[in-house]
């Protein structure tokens, strides 16, 4: 009762200071609060949250194709938009973490975002040597769990959880022995700069392939995955299925 009373009066005010009928004042009413909340969502997207949408497979199983999620864009500080010089750069920057799931800009194209897993922080030695990943001569601790059961093919993949040197644990797949990118040289992470690496070890375009992203700069990280707030699959053939179960899932 209250509500409405407040409702009708704020009405009445607003045909007395503009002169219009009630009508005219409610539609007012409706357009500034429309517009009210659309400034909010953009200012939210800009600083806050932002949706982004999964459309491969490089990182399976956290994500899976079809997965909408949100990024915190203030997880490593956030650039005011357009800023001039004394204002460029990330204001209440804040380091990456090994482990983050990060949404970052291509560094050859930055109008194209990629996730992957932060694996290698600046001064790292990053390599894969027989499908095992290596920081700084020592393999990660890796144990063998159930398989993946892929639900677009059926298939049952190799699947690893994987416990990187700060506690971070997750779950990677092994789709086929001595991958393309199952050896690799050492790699060193340059001061300011990340070395990415998709959760579907052997389908994944990461920092393992240089000619394509190679190490990530500071600036281009967008942000940090937060967690799944929509799924859906849609395998050919098959009809699209809400994943239900996925909805509201934190990602690790």
């Amino acid at each position: 009762m209250l509500v409405l009373w407040t409702l009708v009066i704020t009405v009445a005010t607003v045909r007395r200071v503009q002169r219009f009928g009630a009508f005219r004042a409610i539609a007012n009413m409706a357009i500034a609060s429309l517009m009210s909340g659309a400034a909010w969502a953009i200012v939210i997207r800009i600083f806050v949250l932002q949706p982004f949408d999964i459309p491969s497979a490089s990182m399976k199983p956290t994500l899976l194709v079809g997965d909408y999620f949100f990024v915190s864009k203030i997880a490593y500080g956030f650039s005011l938009p357009f800023s001039p010089p004394p204002l460029a750069g990330r204001i209440f920057a804040a380091e990456p973490q090994r482990g983050d799931v990060a949404i970052f800009r291509l560094p050859s194209n930055p109008a194209v975002d990629y996730v992957k897993r932060i694996i290698g922080l600046p001064g790292d030695r990053i390599q894969m040597k027989d499908g095992v990943l290596i920081i700084n001569a020592v393999p990660v601790q890796r144990e063998r769990v159930e398989d993946f059961i892929d639900d677009e093919t059926g298939a049952a993949i190799r699947r690893w959880r994987i416990t990187l040197p700060n506690g971070v644990s997750y779950f990677a797949i092994d789709l086929q022995d001595n991958g393309f990118l199952d050896n690799t040289s050492v790699y060193t992470v340059p001061p300011g700069h990340y070395f990415m690496l998709g959760d579907n070890l052997d389908n994944s375009v990461d920092s393992r392939v240089q000619s394509v992203i190679g190490y990530v700069p500071f600036e281009s990280l967008v942000g940090r995955s937060v967690f799944i707030f929509f799924s859906i699959r849609r395998a050919d053939g098959k009809p699209s299925v809400i994943r239900s179960e996925r909805i509201g899932r934190t990602i690790q």
